[in-house]
């Protein structure tokens, strides 16, 4: 009987791979070439233990630990201490998502386009298909953190040793197999595609939380995440082995409960309660905005909850950072940056970068979702009565700048709300809400682009992911690898003022809202002549 369950596993292993030949493969290498990338750099920007331990004496705050964790090694910051603390993390959330992407692509996805069940037609057994794609996400994780390992071994930096480098890519492939279960799991609990990548991501974005709360507060807190599991690894530092061995059988546990609650699910059924239809539709349900809400109102208030919790716990650090260096001589001759501003006004550009760009991936899922809708043949449906193509894309740039506003919204008022509860001396709440709306008209340029994509070439659609990436690589790191001012104007976001530290600049503001009107006016000409459809 077992036998018969997972009958057909290989060829369908095969498939999996051959629909992502390139994907999977891209994924990969930027990963490892990133990380070698940021490796060398670190050689090249701090050239001596002197210069080195000058930057860890600037990772000794709470707002850096809740960003990145706990440094490990600071006493001792070598090239490789240094790219475990202030890499891992951040590479492991995006190899996660990696993961969530992928396992919800081949599980809901397929199961709502029907392809699962011509699958299941076919002489496979039940549980093969979720057993294909279980099996092609571990071995890509195994690749990675090979290939990241021996890519970083490769530089011949003396700290960056072979143990190590196992060590930091092991964390890395754990995390994106502990993620791969999660969202098999979520797959099988949700009800349809949306809700089991929505539910996931809820799940990355609280880890993320749960583990910064954690390592800020109460360390024990940060082991009810597996971000804070694969940090205790201390790559580079003492290379432990039993966190990454802890992840990786807490991904077997989660694999095998996805099997488990597959073999037992109806196809097309999820074991989240779907609440029972109305008899007659909604009001809302009359316009194509109402539809594109309902289809997207599970999504926006789950990412609202992030970003609220994300700004409060990235507050509840910011009343400890005078005190922590009131003592460090070294840290107040460095942090002197914008005389006049205290240490926390300095770091609240910091933290709206970061919080900014996270509110851009809802922004730009909900103006991508009309790609989704169309490669799905639905888009025809309501294109095919009395609706307008400018109505239906008009919609879902209204939900996309509405989700913009949304998230700023609440990601300063987590951080204005909590911040100022642990601060004795408070910061007004316009001034955190003036740092967020700040990075509005950026926002604003990113859909912009989305829309000439859609109305153009809406196979390179899925291009804006890996500028967002650009983005948020430029933005966080430039300052600490000294890049180039250009580099930074490469990215809406390199032209965004940093409050409270900066003046409102409203001639960048201007020009980037105009740009992004003029984007959009051309993305809907190239929606209007195109056709619709595969």
């Amino acid at each position: 009987m077992t036998r018969h369950l997972f009958d057909g596993t290989g060829t369908l292993i095969r498939f999996v791979l051959r629909r992502d030949r390139l994907r999977l493969p891209i994924w990969l290498v930027s990963f490892a070439a990133v990380s070698a990338i940021i490796t060398l750099a670190f050689v090249g920007l701090y050239q001596n233990q002197e210069e080195r331990q000058a930057m860890a004496e600037t990772m000794r705050n709470p707002a850096m630990t809740a960003m990145v964790g706990p440094g490990y090694g600071l006493d001792n910051y070598t090239v490789g201490a240094m790219t475990a603390h202030e890499m891992l993390l951040m590479t492991a959330v995006v190899v996660g998502l990696m993961s969530i992407l992928l396992v919800t692509r081949h599980t809901r996805t397929d199961e709502e386009d029907g392809r699962i069940e011509m699958v299941r037609s076919l002489p496979v057994g039940r549980l093969s298909n979720l057993l294909s794609i279980l099996l092609v996400l571990t071995g890509a994780n195994i690749v990675l953190a090979l290939l990241t390992a021996f890519s970083l071994t490769a530089l011949g930096i003396d700290s960056v040793d072979l143990e190590g480098s196992l060590v930091y890519g092991a964390a890395l492939g754990a995390t994106g197999m502990v993620f791969a279960g999660i969202a098999a799991v979520c797959a099988q609990l949700s009800p349809n595609a949306r809700t089991a990548l929505g539910l996931s991501i809820t799940v990355l974005l609280l880890a993320y939380m749960i583990r910064a709360i954690g390592d800020v507060t109460n360390e024990t807190l940060s082991w009810f995440s597996p971000l804070g599991w694969i940090l205790r690894s201390e790559a580079y530092v003492n290379n432990y082995w039993w966190p990454i061995l802890l992840t990786v059988a807490g991904a077997v546990l989660l694999m095998a409960l996805a099997l488990y609650l597959n073999s037992i699910r109806d196809l097309g059924s999820g074991f989240l309660p779907s609440r029972a239809g109305k008899a007659n539709a909604s009001r809302s349900l009359l316009s194509p905005f109402g539809l594109v809400f309902r289809l997207q109102r599970t999504g926006l208030i789950a990412w609202a909850v992030g970003l609220l919790l994300i700004g409060a716990s990235y507050g509840s650090v910011l009343g400890d950072l005078e005190l922590f260096f009131e003592d460090i001589d070294l840290m107040q001759q460095m942090i002197v940056q914008a005389e006049g501003f205290s240490l926390t006004e300095q770091f609240i550009p910091v933290l709206m970068a970061v919080m900014a760009i996270l509110g851009t991936i809802p922004v730009l899922l909900a103006v991508l979702k009309l790609k989704t809708e169309e490669k799905s043949d639905r888009l025809e449906h309501v294109v095919s009565r009395s609706v307008s193509r400018n109505h239906v894309m008009g919609s879902y740039l209204v939900m996309s700048i509405s989700t913009g506003f949304i998230m700023l919204s609440l990601a300063a008022l987590g951080l204005g709300l909590v911040g100022n509860a642990m601060m004795d001396e408070q910061l007004s709440l316009g001034m955190y809400y003036g740092s967020a709306m700040a990075y509005l008209p950026a926002m604003l340029a990113m859909i912009g682009l989305a829309v000439v994509l859609l109305g153009w070439a809406p196979n390179l659609a899925s291009a804006m992911w890996l500028y967002l990436a650009f983005s948020f690589f430029v933005i966080y790191l430039g300052g600490l690898f000294q890049f180039p001012e250009w580099v930074g104007k490469l990215t809406p976001f390199g032209y965004v003022s940093e409050i409270p530290i900066e003046e409102m600049n409203y001639l960048n503001a201007l020009m980037l809202t105009v740009v992004a009107i003029i984007l959009t006016v051309i993305g809907f000409v190239g929606f209007n002549r195109r056709d619709i459809g595969r």
